[in-house]
Order: C-alpha cells, then sequence, then structure tokens
C-alpha cells in the first residue's frame, strides 16, 4: 500500500512518525467524504468522521494515518464478537428466489448479521442496472453506519463483465460492458486492451459500492476437461504472466497495492486448482483431488508470482487436495489448499512473504454430510443444501476446521453466516487472541486502504453517466471480435453486407437483421450460412448443485448433435460459417469437413460474430490454449502439464493466416 521511498504521490501525504521515520500514505480524497448519520468533525482545517460518536478525533478515524496503524488501534476497540464478524464474508442473499430476478437484497437477514455477529462483508450476486445497485449498497451501508465503531460494510463479487454466468465463479453483467472471457484477454494477448478491461472494471465496481473482487483467476488451464477454463488466461504461462500482473495493477489502480480508487483484488485459485484428477471440479467431492507433480506445480505458480509483484490485498487458497504433491521436498497434507501447513504458512506466507488477507474459498468450513458425500437422491432437485469443500478434513468438527485453517495462515472464511463455531474455536483456545487480532488488523488494513471508512456511500448518478456507456460496450464488443481465433478459412466464404441472405443457426436473426441481411429460414435460398455452436459437455453428476450446473466430461460432439447434423444436411455449395464458443476445449475433427470457415470465440455476442464476418474488424486471436484431436489423447495427457496432449487437432497458439 505504501512507497517505501519518502517521495509523495498523487493522492498521498508525506508524514513524519517520530523523528525520521518518512512513509508516503495512501490517504482518501477528503472531497469523497460521505456520510449519512455519522457526525463530521473538523481539526488542523481537516474533516474527519466521528465514527465512534465520541466528538473527539480518534486514531482510527485519522485518514492521514498509514492503514496499519489505523487498522491496529481500530482492533484495540473492538470486542471479540466485533473482530471474530470481520472475519467472514457472508452471501448477500438477494430479494428474490434463487433463480428469480431481484431488486435488491434480503435487507431484514442482512441487517440481522450485522447487527447479530457484526458479519461486514458481503458477496454480492445482485445483477441489476448500475445505479441502483449503487442505491441497493448504499441502503446497507447506511445500516452499518449506526454500527458502534462506524466500520463500513465490503461488499466483493466474482466477475460480472463477461457473457457468461455461472454460480460460485461468474455474475451476470446488469448494465455493465461486457469483453471477452479471461481466456479471450489471453487469445487476444493484447495487454492495452487487458489494461482498459481492468481499468473499466475497476471504476464500474467501485462507482457502485462493490470494492473487493473474487479475482483475477490464475488458474492456468492445463486439463482441458475441467469445468472452469474459461476463468483462467489460458494454458501458456507466457501469455499468463504479464496478463496476470496488468490484471492486478489494473484493477487494484496502483503497482504497490490497492487505494481508495482500486477494487481490492482476491487472486486465486492458490494453487494447483485447475489439474483436477480425470477433469472434475473441486467444488463437488467427487473432483477433490489435483494431479501435478512438484515440476507443473512451479509452472502453475509463476502466475502468481507475477501477482505477487504488484501486492494484491487478497489471496484464496484452492478447493484441492494436491494429491502426492511436494514442495521442495516436502509432501503436501492430503487436505485443501486453505488446511495446509506446507501451502500456506511455508510457502504463501513464508517463501513468498505474503502478509495480505488470505482469504478461503465458499464452505470449506461446512460439515460435510451425506449429501456433500453422495449428492441428492435421485430424482431430487439439488438444493444448496448440505455444500461443503471441506476436503480432507470431513472428519474434524466444525470448529476445528477453522482452527486449523487459521492457525495455517487462513485469515477470512467465504460463505459463512454463522460465527458461532468461530467464537467455539476461539473459546477453547484452539486459535488464540493474537492470531484472531492479527488476523483482522489484515482485514480492517485492506478496509482502510480501500478508502471505505471516509466514503462507505456513492453517488448513484455516478454510474448512471459512467458504467455500462456506449463507448464501454463498443470497447468490450471490440474486444470480443478481435479475440475470435480464425481455424480453417478456404477464402469462399463472402464478406457480408447488407442485403445478403443467410441462414442462422444458434444465433438470434434480429442480431443479423440489425445489420441489414436478410434471415431466411431455408438454407437453399441463402447465400451464407451462420452456425453458432457451443463446446460440447456433459452432466455426469446431476445429484450434486455444482456439477448439475458445470460443463464437464466429454468434449467430443455427440453424433446425434443437433448442430452436427445441421451441418452435415446444409446444401452444397452453400458456403457455412461455424463458430464455436469454447468454455472449455473440444474435439472439432466433424466439424472441419463441411466448415468453410471455422472460427473459435471466447465469448461474443453476435454483434462482435457479425463485425468480423462484416469486415469491419479483423479476427486477431490465438488459442488460448491446444484443442485436442480425440478423447484418447485428453485421456492420457496429464492434467497439469500444459498443451501434452498426442497430435492435437489446434496447437495451442495456432490461428489459420489470413
Amino acid at each position: 500500500m505504501f512507497s517505501k521511498a519518502c517521495s509523495t504521490l498523487a493522492g498521498a501525504a508525506v508524514l513524519l512518525l517520530g523523528t525520521s521515520a518518512c512513509v508516503s500514505v495512501q490517504l482518501a480524497d477528503p472531497a469523497k467524504m460521505s456520510s449519512r448519520s455519522i457526525p463530521v468533525l473538523e481539526e488542523d482545517g481537516f474533516r474527519f468522521r466521528d465514527l465512534d460518536r465520541n466528538g473527539a478525533l480518534t486514531a482510527y478515524e485519522d485518514w492521514r494515518l498509514p492503514p496499519a496503524e489505523r487498522a491496529a488501534d481500530l482492533v484495540s476497540r473492538m470486542t471479540l464478537e466485533e473482530k471474530i464478524g470481520q472475519l467472514v464474508v457472508a452471501n448477500a442473499f438477494n430479494n428474490a428466489p434463487y433463480g428469480q430476478p431481484a431488486t435488491g437484497y434480503a435487507s431484514e437477514m442482512l441487517e440481522g448479521l450485522m447487527r447479530g455477529p457484526h458479519i461486514l462483508h458481503f458477496n454480492s450476486s445482485l445483477a441489476i442496472a448500475p445505479a441502483d445497485l449503487a442505491r441497493a449498497n448504499n441502503a446497507v451501508q447506511e445500516i452499518a453506519e449506526q454500527g458502534r465503531l462506524g466500520i463500513p460494510v465490503v461488499f466483493a463479487t466474482d466477475p460480472r463483465h463477461h457473457q457468461a454466468a455461472t454460480i460460485g465463479a461468474g455474475v451476470a453483467a446488469g448494465g455493465f460492458s461486457t469483453w471477452p472471457e479471461p481466456t479471450g484477454l489471453a487469445a487476444l494477448n493484447d495487454e492495452a486492451v487487458s489494461r482498459q478491461f481492468a481499468e473499466t472494471v475497476r471504476r464500474d465496481l467501485r462507482a457502485t459500492g462493490i470494492s473487493m473482487l473474487l479475482g483475477p483467476q490464475l488458474d492456468l488451464a492445463t486439463e482441458p476437461r475441467w469445468p472452469r477454463n474459461n476463468g483462467t488466461l489460458g494454458e501458456d504461462v507466457e501469455r499468463a504472466v504479464p496478463l496476470a500482473s496488468i490484471l492486478v495493477e489494473g484493477l487494484q489502480g496502483s503497482a504497490d497495492g490497492v487505494g481508495p480508487t482500486g477494487v481490492a483484488t482476491v487472486v486465486k485459485h492458490f494453487a494447483g486448482y485447475s489439474a483436477g484428477k480425470d477433469g472434475w471440479d473441486g467444488h463437488n467431492r467427487y473432483g477433490r483431488f489435483a494431479a501435478i507433480d512438484e515440476d507443473e506445480f512451479k509452472v502453475h505458480l509463476r502466475p502468481f508470482e507475477a501477482a505477487f509483484e504488484k501486492h494484491p490485498s487478497s489471496v484464496m487458497p484452492a478447493y484441492t487436495i494436491a494429491e502426492g504433491l511436494t514442495v521442495d521436498g516436502v509432501p503436501v497434507e492430503p487436505v485443501g489448499a486453505a488446511y495446509s501447513k506446507v501451502l500456506m504458512e511455508d510457502l504463501l506466507r513464508g517463501k513468498y512473504g505474503f502478509d495480505g488477507v488470505i482469504l478461503s474459498d465458499w464452505a470449506v468450513t461446512n460439515d460435510c454430510g451425506d449429501i456433500c458425500r453422495n449428492g441428492f437422491p435421485e430424482g431430487e432437485y439439488p438444493t444448496f443444501e448440505g455444500i461443503s469443500m471441506a476436503w480432507g478434513v470431513e472428519d474434524l468438527s466444525h470448529p476445528e476446521r477453522f482452527a486449523l485453517a487459521m492457525n495455517h495462515g487462513v485469515d477470512q472464511f467465504g460463505g459463512v453466516m454463522d460465527t458461532s463455531p468461530l467464537r467455539e474455536a476461539v473459546d477453547a483456545g484452539l486459535i488464540s487472541q493474537e492470531r484472531i487480532d492479527q488476523a483482522v488488523g489484515r482485514v480492517l488494513t485492506r478496509t482502510f486502504a480501500l478508502g471505505l471508512f471516509e466514503a462507505p456511500f456513492v453517488d448513484p448518478d455516478e454510474p448512471s453517466a459512467r458504467s455500462g456507456t456506449a463507448a464501454d460496450h463498443a470497447a468490450g464488443t471490440l474486444a470480443q471480435a478481435r479475440a475470435i481465433v480464425r481455424l480453417e478459412d478456404d477464402d469462399t466464404v463472402p464478406t457480408l453486407r447488407p442485403g445478403m441472405k443467410v441462414f442462422v443457426y444458434g444465433m438470434d436473426a434480429k442480431a443479423a437483421e440489425d445489420r441489414g441481411l436478410i434471415a431466411v429460414d431455408d438454407p437453399a435460398e441463402a447465400q451464407v450460412a451462420l452456425i453458432r455452436l457451443k463446446a460440447p459437455f456433459e452432466q455426469l453428476h446431476p445429484g450434486y448443485f455444482f456439477g448439475s450446473k458445470q460443463h464437464e466430461g466429454s468434449l467430443a460432439f455427440p453424433a446425434d448433435d443437433e448442430g452436427l447434423q445441421l451441418l452435415a444436411s446444409l446444401p452444397r455449395p452453400l458456403p457455412a460459417v461455424v463458430d464455436v464458443y469454447l468454455d472449455r476445449p473440444a474435439i472439432l475433427s466433424p466439424l472441419t469437413d463441411r466448415s468453410n470457415l471455422l472460427l473459435a470465440n471466447f465469448g461474443a455476442s453476435d454483434a462482435a460474430l457479425l463485425s468480423v464476418l462484416g469486415g469491419e474488424v479483423e479476427s486477431e486471436g490465438r488459442l488460448p490454449f491446444e484443442l485436442p484431436r480425440s478423447m484418447a489423447a485428453v485421456r492420457a495427457q496429464r492434467p497439469g502439464t500444459p498443451a501434452d496432449s498426442e497430435a492435437p487437432l489446434y496447437p495451442l497458439g495456432f490461428a489459420r493466416p489470413l
């Protein structure tokens, strides 16, 4: 957060501490100071919020002091219950049932969590217009402002600026601009675009009252069957390393850590999560193991090492048990990463010297009962009931899990709605008061650095004017189009011009008509066929909540796939454009014979694709992961090794020359 030099930074003041200690301190912008019910003090010509309402300037209220110093003062004034409340991130449930449109938060539930167990960190999945999101977040901050010490709420979110939205991985964009998935940023590999994307996300989130991003996701996409590949920067570590650095700096607004205009990043998932054994995901008990050796692990660490140079505020450990892994010759315990002394204490805290917040992934401390272990009975629709990712520590008690993770370095726990087991662990002597104070100090240092103690409220008019603008949407759509990868092209597909007749499948006909094209129902009447497909998948575990929603299993198109059959039925010589959305790699062999132009996208709208086909934008992407030739090759490759399938159909970095 602070420069070690004594130079004055923009928005900073140089203070003399004692006689000679010179520290550059990042300050909140006094012009942005906002209060509803908390009085404002004036001292030495400056304004301060009287957070404890004692009529005098208390040290933690003084924005001229370093965040760590303010945090230490505040910790000394807190009760144990208030401290424990800082150590969890609860889910900010919406005011509508899961899957239904919401207009705001379940405010009574959030108020109960704030006033009872003093929880003040919430993960938001509310996807509404930016101005309405700002109002909803302000309403929660008004409740927090009534607290004894005036501690503000920190709102977190999964990524929101992409087309894909999967529970546990991403939130619908609402009114924000949509950009290619992170794999698309890697496909384009344009550092200026990645920086523009990060700055857009930072601006949008802070304008709406969100100050922490559960990302960027720095896993390498080395296991093609893994359901979360679309959230990664691909499997080419040489591309992922500079992009990881750019994203952390751009999101936080500084190369020296997060400040009052930045978003606190939670780089994830440390480390090797993507090397899921047999391609399964660690949200599910059947996917709790990663298959990765020490040499592979060193490669997976490199994007995190690049991120650490930019001082991310937080790190999220992986869910998985790294089966058989050793680090510097020391065996890693057969537990999820949050519980591992080798990974958390020795590697992350020790070797890398990370002193920010370690935030666990969601539900790692929950009890793992029959539903967690075996899924819901056949015929029952999976719900949130029974969710746990306590891999390797299932037989510990609830308080023992909190204690084990905290004593190895975890400071904060995701998805916790009940703090009583954590309190039990403290009362039983399983966690020391000193360790609690250390963790709370780290968490509050982050909150002070974000400037939230001075400016918890946002102006709803600001996101209306600055978020999701026409320019933002145009920039996102342009990036989507440029990231498209050209796999095959026999030069027979004409450039699309207004008045041309097109047959479309998997595309909104209105998108074509908006560009002056004529959408026809009969391919025999068309001049070009536009076929949009998605990477194939199976849902092999319908009894598990996440397994029922994730794309897993085979990467091969089944013979009875509707899009495949339609493509084969197109009359020749009708030129066929086939565009495939690759949330995971796919085996595209069946498409090559009938595709005159074969494209791969990583989150591209119909408008983005049509801008390429209309000759307005050049597709510049190169594959961010290899596309295997067969499932036999997929099964034979190593989950933790990049680009190692035998004779891939399209290798890593491939693009057909124009």
